[in-house]
C-alpha cells in the first residue's frame, strides 16, 4: 500500500508540499495538470515540472487524478474520436514522466455532488454533506451557483466554471441518453483507449459515482458491485481497473464496501483506493465524518484489513476531510483532518500486519 495525499498544485492549493511531506508515513502525491481545458493534451513539460516540483519535496509522484474524460465522449457524439486521441496522447507524456496510475470518471455534467460543502457536525467541525431531499427541489443552476458560494474561493475539482457555464445545454444533450447508452459510450472509450495504457504501462482507474444514484436524472453506471463487474469486462484487460472509494460506494447501505474492496483486489483490478468514513442519517443523506468515528455507517478496519489480505500494493488516500481546528480552505481537502485520516488508516495497517505476522509465527 503506497500512502498517498491529494494536492492541487501551488496555484490552486493553499497546502506546501513541505507539510505534506511531514505526515508520517506519507510518500506518494496525487495530483494533475489543472490549466489545460479538458480534451486538450496535457504537455509533457508541464507535467514533467509538477514531477520535479513534487519529487524536490521528497515526495513521489507515481497516480494522477484526474485526466478529466471530455463531455463528449460520453454523449457519443461525433467529435470524441479527435478528444480520444488526446487523451492517448497525454497517457503517453504521463507515462514518460513515470506515472502509473491514472483515474478518471465517467459522470454526466457533475462530478461529486453535495447540497452542503460545510454542514457543522456535533464536535463543532464542518464537513461536506448530502441530501436527496434538497436535490429533488433544486434547479442544477442553483446547485452550481451555491457550490461556488461555499467554495471559499477556490475552484472545486469537477466544478470547473467553464464547463459549467454549459449547463442547460449539457443537460439537454443528456436528454436521450441512459445507462446502456452511457455503458455503450465508456465501452467506446475503453476500447480507445485501453491498447495505449497497455503500451506504456499505464493503469487505468475509473471512480464510482458519487453518489451512487442518479442525480437530476442524470444516467449513473459506476454505482455497484454488478456494474463494476461489467466495467471491467467491457475491455478485459490489466489495464482497465478501478479506484474504489468506500465513501461513494458506502452511501448505498446495499453496497457490501469490504467485500467490494477485496474482491476487486483479489482480480488485480483494484489500481488506485480512496478510503474515508460516512455517516448515513437516512437513505439518500450522509455526511463525511473522521475516519474514526464513533456512530460512522462504514468499517475502516474492515476495508482495510481486505486491502491487506488481498495484498493490495497500489495508491491510497484518505480522500476527503472535514475542516478541523478553524481551518479555512478548500471543502473536504483541509490538511489537518485528512492527515489525521491517513495516519488512522496506517495505524490501521500496521497492526493488521503485526497480527497477522505474529498469528502465523505461533502456528
Amino acid at each position: 500500500m503506497l500512502m498517498s495525499f491529494r494536492w492541487y498544485g501551488n496555484k490552486l492549493d493553499k497546502i506546501p508540499l513541505r507539510y505534506i511531506r511531514q505526515i508520517p508515513g506519507m510518500k506518494n502525491v496525487v495530483s494533475a495538470i489543472y490549466h489545460i481545458p479538458v480534451g486538450k493534451v496535457w504537455p509533457y513539460e508541464d507535467i514533467l515540472e509538477l514531477k520535479n516540483e513534487i519529487e524536490a519535496a521528497g515526495l513521489m509522484f507515481k497516480t494522477v487524478e484526474s485526466v478529466n474524460v471530455h463531455e463528449d465522449i460520453k454523449l457519443g457524439l461525433p467529435t470524441r474520436d479527435r478528444y480520444i486521441e488526446n487523451y492517448c496522447l497525454t497517457l503517453k507524456n504521463l507515462a514518460k514522466a513515470g506515472v502509473e496510475v491514472v483515474c478518471y470518471n465517467f459522470m454526466p455534467v457533475f462530478d461529486w455532488t453535495r447540497t452542503e460543502l460545510a454542514k457543522t457536525l456535533p464536535d463543532g467541525s464542518t464537513a461536506l454533506f448530502y441530501d436527496e431531499k434538497v436535490i429533488k427541489d433544486l434547479e442544477p443552476t442553483k446547485l452550481v451557483e451555491d457550490m461556488e458560494k461555499g467554495s471559499n474561493g477556490f475552484e472545486l475539482p469537477g466544478w470547473e466554471k467553464g464547463r459549467l457555464a454549459a449547463i442547460k445545454k449539457l443537460f439537454d444533450l443528456y436528454q436521450d441518453i441512459n445507462e446502456e447508452k452511457l455503458f455503450a459510450n465508456l465501452k467506446y472509450f475503453l476500447e480507445g483507449i485501453i491498447p495505449t495504457a497497455e503500451e506504456c504501462g499505464i493503469k487505468m482507474a475509473i471512480h464510482p459515482d458519487d453518489p451512487p444514484w442518479s442525480v437530476f436524472g442524470l444516467p449513473r453506471i459506476v454505482t455497484s458491485k454488478a456494474n463494476l463487474e461489467r466495467v471491467v469486462k467491457l475491455v478485459d484487460s490489466p489495464a482497465n481497473g478501478l479506484a474504489l472509494c468506500s465513501g461513494s460506494l458506502g452511501a448505498n447501505p446495499n453496497n457490501n464496501v469490504p467485500e467490494i474492496f477485496g474482491h476487486f483486489a483479489k482480480m488485480g483490478r483494484l489500481h488506485f483506493a480512496h478510503v474515508r468514513n460516512i455517516k448515513i442519517y437516512e437513505p439518500g443523506v450522509f455526511s463525511e465524518t473522521a475516519h474514526k468515528a464513533d456512530d460512522s455507517s462504514l468499517d475502516m478496519y474492515a476495508i482495510m484489513k481486505a486491502l491487506y489480505e488481498a495484498g493490495f500494493t497500489g495508491p491510497l488516500r484518505p480522500d476527503h476531510g472535514r475542516m478541523i481546528w478553524d481551518e479555512v480552505g478548500m471543502p473536504g481537502y483541509g490538511l489537518y483532518d485528512r492527515a489525521l485520516g491517513a495516519v488512522y488508516l496506517y495505524g490501521l495497517w500496521d497492526s493488521i500486519a503485526r497480527c497477522t505476522k505474529d498469528a502465523g509465527t505461533s502456528v
